[in-house]
């Protein structure tokens, strides 16, 4: 007789904390060791249960499904003990999954779940139970010594489970096994308890162990050799064969006996593949599809009373006809499989958004196809007008669920779910479970943080791979050669690869899915288990999104957009302004869409900051497409991907627009009349997914149903499907009366472009996006900017461009002010954008508030009133000294002009008086606090009796900031010079060597010489491992990437730092890749040396009394501290005479800053400047 067993305690990677079976190979090989059954029993979850059992039914193997729990013990801090639970029938699983999500929502403590002995009690029905070996609760007492209460336990276990709780013996060489056994059968022995044999297992195969070991610390963040860290597994814990495990029970055949027992009592039946849909409840009387129908014919009344206004249209009855047809015919489809809830329950929940201010999409995905969807306002694009086809989105001849994915404003989009949740029922609303798996990058620091290497070597290695979606390390090892070269040489790096390869893509942590929500129609737990935190709160549900649906849960996507956000900002400071002018509110949904105003600055390509169309490619392309209507709005985000663009097919799309070549439907060579209607919008050009499928029904007479299923094999592109499809195509257009010849070339060319087709519902509802944001920055630019600024606050490296953006739009942006200030930006009466307090670094939501409540009474009048009003709990020094060095307390100063000419002047003067009265103006405001509170007043009444009294008396002498110290203050609070840029201070010198700003830079052969600050640098190295570097140029003007290469970039290695002023030549030439410039330097100098390079003297204006006695020891002292090579003339003029004196060679100096600084501060600063030939 042959062997046999059946594991019925296993870990796959979804345990999390240990495990590294993955759910396929499991069950290629339990059917190679022919075992009939294999049972999975992860730690406290059933996260793997629909793919394990997918996999077994699949593989002819008979799944069985249970958990490993951690139970509590029955004293009150007894220790944690293992039970292993399966589940027999129907009745068992769901009692499995209630108990395990109970666990979660209130047995969760110390990142543990943990299970109640009577919440076992209350579920023991249907389930078997195994008693957890040594380290179940009999075990434990076993071990103990304390064989009462061990059988005392067991008494009590056998009473709950009758005849279905096993005794659980093991033999994998870890401590206590042996032990435990003999125990544990002279304990059954006496009860007539069953056994039962398991090997723990937690890998495949044995050489499995050191890649689990691995996986485990990297789990609980230790390195393996760290002596604090438990050794709980052996390397026996694989899964062995039925020899293997006949051969280590030879002495208790009946413990592997009663494995195939349990695997036979054992049987459930998972519902896969049927939907179930929550009930929307319907007025009494009407059915839900009478109650469908007559929701979508009051929708299209309205909508057709905005679209075809009845009085005014001249053929008003048969255009209503159309889509009176077109909704029929959707609606019977609907009807028919059976999903008029799941467009109710969309419509309800959109419909609540709308009502309660939370901005809603237009529509994303095949959604905006559907008519229904429009008249219900679950989207808000006419399909008709668009020829959005509804086959694209819910195909009669494929049943499958709709899938409406709705974009909301960020900041709603969680009270829309609370909305959802309340009405279905907290119980039934849940988000979806991600699992995050060890992706190459990350896999590579972990193993080696595990194996105790070094954080340079993981980091080196980390970077070798490329940064790029889909990554594998596979892929990279192909790929990059210097990593091959590296893995040759280096042994540990040999040693943390080969380990990253075993463990690459495992499961390691879970997270939530950005916009999936479930609703079930009873419970969430008859569906799923679920899972929570620690608090009980942000549900979500064991299964990943896939498993959701084949378990029959039906999920809405609920996207967070910015941009709706950004709309709903900008649209609220333009209704205020409207309503301060009496006129009504603008609605965004009403503009005109062939604003030419618009259109004009889309093909100027000003489009940073609207939707979609920012980036440099894009620029590129609209200004070669130039858009003057929607659908060639709808065509950019269409065209501009790498297919399209790889192809051609956006050459000849400019091309035909402009007239360049001639448009033909869709070939100059294979022309088909009847194509015109179909392809016009798109010039000719096969540019959308339902454009291949209407090609496909105009000439070869298909259901749009079945173009869909055309569109898809092509889409897949297997040979044998398309030579079927090809022959079908053909066959319908002969009937049609089309020659053959024609419709196979055509069927060709459609071939070839269906794969870079794009879906036009998608395309449609974004680009109306775009055309909506582009509207508001033509009409409304302040206010449109200060919402995107707004928007981005927080991301400083946007702001700059963004503000750069303001200033090219000649928008004036005020510095922050605490009198007017809000957190976001804000525009105020007279159209200027004012910066916000929230994106001042190190000041957060607390003290704005606290600044904006004090502000109630009146602005304030000076530093030491806004300390005295404003709570100082809230409002620390750091964030007062943030406050003045950004500027947002200018106007409380001495020396404040609201003339900006003035204001510049006097600037340095008043923020240096601000901070040095800082301190004193808390310690005045913490004094009159103290004062206040004991109740003690001085004899004069107040601590400032004298109003008329200047508060900053003390500080007048304050010495005053350098241009640097202000805009270095203004870098590291709003991450941006605001009031000036470094190079201003040397605008006028650096023009003289560098004519051009870097705005005014055309391509040419031949150096050209530029200046400019470094704001961003990357070094990376080349095949050869010499170092390269990129940086970025920022003369206010504009920016330019320069490279420098090996020798240039070793030269000036040293130079190179984050915002240094400094002088590049090299070539300018044409970037093909992002469309803009780009600087090939081949030197890269100082301010300094290209001052001693192209100045011809250091000059100084002095009349003779200011040089005499030590004064011109001094300066003697000085040159000599900076030795160079600029010579130094004099412009010296005496009581009777001037000259031009030169200072001989050996006074000759580097001109630096701070040398020509300490000459200004001792003869003024217009008496010392560099004279250029």
């Amino acid at each position: 007789m042959t062997a046999s067993f059946v594991h019925l305690r296993l870990h796959t990677e979804y345990s999390l904390v240990d495990g590294l079976v993955r759910v396929k190979p499991l069950i290629k090989s339990v059917a190679a060791a022919g075992m009939p059954a294999v049972a999975v029993t992860d730690m406290s979850n059933m996260c793997s249960l629909v793919k394990f059992y997918k996999a077994a039914m699949g593989g002819g193997i008979k799944p069985i499904c249970g958990a490993d729990i951690w139970l509590a013990s029955a004293e009150e801090d007894g220790p944690l003990s293992r039970m292993t639970l399966l589940a027999m029938n129907a009745k068992g699983y769901r009692n499995l999954t209630e108990l395990v999500s109970r666990g979660w929502s209130e047995g969760q403590s110390n990142d543990l779940v943990i299970i109640q002995r009577d919440w076992v009690k209350a579920a023991a029905e249907g389930l078997i139970a195994l008693s957890g070996a040594k380290e179940g609760e009999v075990g434990h007492a076993l071990l103990g010594g304390e064989s009462a209460v061990a059988e005392a336990l067991l008494r009590e276990w056998m009473a709950v489970f009758p005849e279905r709780f096993y005794l659980e013996v093991q033999r994998t060489n870890r401590v206590n096994d042996e032990e435990h056994v003999h125990a544990a059968v002279a304990l059954a022995d006496k009860l007539g308890a069953p056994l039962v044999a398991t090997n723990d297992v937690r890998f495949i195969k044995e050489d499995d162990f050191a890649a689990h070991e691995t996986r485990v610390c990297i789990g609980e963040g230790r390195s393996l050799d760290d002596p604090r860290r438990l050794r709980t597994y052996s390397d026996q814990q694989y899964l062995k064969t039925p020899e293997e495990m006949a051969e280590l029970f030879s002495d208790l055949p009946e413990a592997l006996e009663n494995t195939i027992e349990i695997a036979k009592r054992c049987n459930i039946e998972v519902q896969l593949g049927k939907y179930f849909l929550p009930d929307f409840p319907v007025p009494d009387g009407l059915t839900m599809d009478e109650y469908f129908r007559q929701v979508s014919f009051e929708g299209l009344e309205e909508r057709l009373a905005v679209l075809w206004p009845k009085d005014t249209t001249p053929n008003y009855e048969e255009k209503r006809q159309v889509y009176i047809d077109r909704l029929n015919f959707e609606l019977d489809i609907i009807i028919q499989m059976g999903f008029p809830g799941y467009f109710l329950i969309v419509m309800d929940f959109i419909k609540w958004a709308k009502n309660n201010g939370v901005p809603v999409g237009p529509g994303r995905g095949s959604g905006a196809g559907s008519l229904v969807a429009y008249v219900q306002k679950i989207t808000d694009l006419d399909p008709l007008a668009y020829d959005l086809l509804f086959e694209r989105f819910l195909n009669p001849e494929r049943v499958s669920m709709p899938d409406f994915d709705v974009d909301f404003c960020m900041d709603g989009r969680d009270r829309v779910i609370d909305y959802v949740a309340e009405k279905y029922g907290r119980n039934a609303v849940s988000q979806i479970i991600t699992f995050g798996t060890m992706a190459a990058k990350a896999v590579v620091r972990d193993v080696a943080r595990a194996q105790g290497k070094s954080y340079g070597l993981a980091d080196r290695l980390s970077k070798m791979i490329p940064f790029e979606v889909g990554m594998t390390l596979e892929k990279a090892y192909e790929m990059e050669e210097p990593l091959r070269d590296f893995l040759k040489v280096d042994e540990d790096a040999r040693e943390i690869w080969e380990m990253s390869l075993k463990l690459e893509g495992i499961c390691r942590g879970t997270g939530k899915h950005a916009g999936g929500v479930v609703i079930a129609p009873t419970k969430l737990t008859d569906f799923s288990p679920i899972a929570c935190d620690d608090e009980g709160g942000g549900l979500v549900t064991q299964f990943d999104k896939d498993d959701v649906e084949s378990a029959g849960l039906v999920k809405f996507d609920f996207l967070g957009l910015r941009t709706l956000t950004i709309i709903k900002w900008a649209m609220e400071t333009i209704n205020r302004e409207q309503a301060k002018q009496g006129l009504p509110d603008l609605n965004i949904d009403f503009i005109p869409l062939d604003d030419k105003p618009t259109y004009q600055m889309l093909q100027r390509a000003e489009t940073t900051a609207v939707f979609q169309l920012e980036s440099r490619g894009m620029k590129e392309l609209i200004k070669k497409l130039k858009p003057d209507c929607l659908e060639d709005m709808i065509a950019l985000v269409a065209l501009f991907r790498p297919g399209p663009l790889q192809s051609g097919m956006v050459d000849d799309f400019i091309n035909r627009k402009h007239g360049r070549e001639p448009i033909s439907y869709p070939h100059q060579d294979y022309q088909y009349a009847g194509l015109e209607p179909v392809l016009k919008p798109t010039y000719g050009i096969i540019l959308y997914q339902e454009q291949v499928m209407q090609i496909a029904q105009v000439m070869a007479g298909y259901t749009l149903g079945g173009a869909d299923m055309l569109r898809r094999a092509m889409g897949k592109k297997k040979p044998e499907e398309m030579a079927k499809q090809r022959g079908g195509f053909i066959e319908g257009c002969t009937n049609n009366g089309i020659d053959a010849n024609l419709s196979g070339n055509i069927f060709d060319l459609v071939e070839k472009f269906a794969g870079y087709g794009f879906n036009k519902s998608h395309s449609a509802a974004y680009g109306l996006l775009s055309y909506q944001t582009a509207w508001l920055k033509a009409h409304h630019s302040a206010a449109f900017m200060a919402a995107v600024l707004s928007a981005d606050m927080h991301n400083t490296d946007k702001v700059v461009t963004l503000i750069e953006e303001c200033r090219s739009m000649k928008l004036r942006l005020d510095a922050p002010d605490v009198n007017v200030s809000e957190f976001k930006f804000t525009v105020n009466n007279e159209g200027w954008i004012i910066y916000g307090l929230g994106a001042i670094k190190g000041v957060g939501e607390g003290p704005v508030e606290a600044i904006v409540e004090a502000r109630q009474a009146g602005p304030f009048k000076d530093l030491f009133d806004f300390c005295s009003r404003v709570d100082l709990k809230r409002i620390n020094k750091r964030t007062l000294e943030a406050l003045i060095r950004s500027g947002a307390l200018d106007r409380l100063g001495p020396h404040f002009h609201e003339e900006l000419k003035a204001y510049k002047a006097n600037i340095d003067r008043n923020r240096a008086v601000l901070l040095t009265a800082m301190e004193e103006a808390v310690q005045a405001a913490e004094q009159t606090a103290r004062s206040h509170d004991s109740g003690h007043m001085d004899l004069f009444g107040g601590v400032f009796a004298d109003t008329e009294a200047d508060v900053y008396r003390n500080h007048l002498r304050a010495r005053e900031l350098t241009l640097k110290e202000r805009l270095k203050g203004e870098k590291d609070t709003l991450g941006l010079y605001l009031t000036g840029h470094p190079i201003d201070e040397y605008e006028g010198e650096v023009r003289r060597f560098a004519r051009q700003r870097i705005v005014d830079l055309k391509a040419a052969r031949g150096d050209q010489t530029i200046a400019g600050l470094v704001v961003n640098l990357r070094v990376m190295k080349n095949k050869k491992g010499d170092k390269m570097g990129f940086i970025t140029l920022d003369d206010r003007s504009g920016r330019i990437e320069a490279s420098l290469f090996a020798e240039a970039f070793n030269s000036a290695q040293a130079l190179l730092q984050t915002d240094a002023l400094v002088v590049v030549e090299g070539e300018v030439s044409n970037d093909d890749f992002s469309g803009g410039l780009r600087l090939r330097a081949k030197r890269v100098m100082s301010l300094e040396e290209a001052r001693t390079g192209l100045a011809d003297s250091l000059r100084l204006k002095v009349a003779s009394n200011v040089l005499q006695g030590d004064r011109l020891r001094w300066l003697a002292d000085l040159c000599g501290k900076h030795k160079g090579a600029c010579p130094i003339t004099v412009d010296y003029s005496g009581n009777d005479a001037k000259a031009l004196l030169q200072f001989g060679e050996g006074w000759r100096i580097e001109p630096a800053d701070s040398l020509i600084q300490a000459l200004r501060d001792q003869f003024g600063k217009d008496n010392v400047f560099l004279h250029y030939r």
